[in-house]
């Protein structure tokens, strides 16, 4: 398994097939996936796998399985995906972690630790995070990023119209 980089407590790493019952646990969680107005069905988080393996074959990054060092247990997941936001191609900081671990500072070491592996390592002026609006714990976990709201853009998924909020920081935190 190809680790991407670590933070104190977590090793993020890149997801394999043999992950899928881990990225169950978060994508069919309702709870989890309130932001998302649905939790996924085995087809679905089997393709949500199956993006990600393809994101590392042609981006060379995604999102990436978030393990615990002290235990090995896959707890999330966490990396950066490339986005549209007003036709512009971003790279943007993601993150889902299942809910027994929330509100341990997780997502927010992750999320810190990609920044500044798509600043110092892919050579990012500017980085993104793309919220739902929903989502005020992400929104939190976007500020204590150093991310700032820099615009609203709406999402056509499910069958709906979700509006975002977009968060970013360059290089430098400005």
């Amino acid at each position: 398994m190809k680790i991407i980089l670590e933070t104190d407590r977590l090793s993020l790493r890149e997801m394999t097939p043999s992950d899928l019952p881990a990225i169950c646990r978060v994508l069919q969680d309702r709870e989890t996936m309130y932001a998302y107005e649905h939790a996924f069905s085995d087809e679905e988080a089997a393709a949500w796998l199956n993006n990600q393996l393809r994101r590392y074959r042609e981006d060379g990054f995604g999102l990436w399985a978030a393990v615990l060092k002290e235990s090995g247990e896959i707890i999330g997941q966490c990396g950066l995906t490339r986005q549209n936001v007003d036709e512009t191609r971003v790279v943007e900081v993601g993150y889902l972690f299942e809910r027994a671990h929330w509100h341990k500072g997780y997502a927010t070491e992750a999320a810190i630790a990609c920044k500044e592996y798509a600043f110092n390592v892919l050579g990012s002026e500017k980085v993104y995070s793309i919220i739902r609006d929903n989502n005020y714990a992400s929104q939190s976990v976007a500020k204590r990023n150093g991310m700032h709201l820099c615009g609203k853009i709406v999402k056509h998924y499910y069958g709906m119209d979700m509006p975002h909020l977009v968060y970013c920081t360059e290089r430098g935190g400005k």
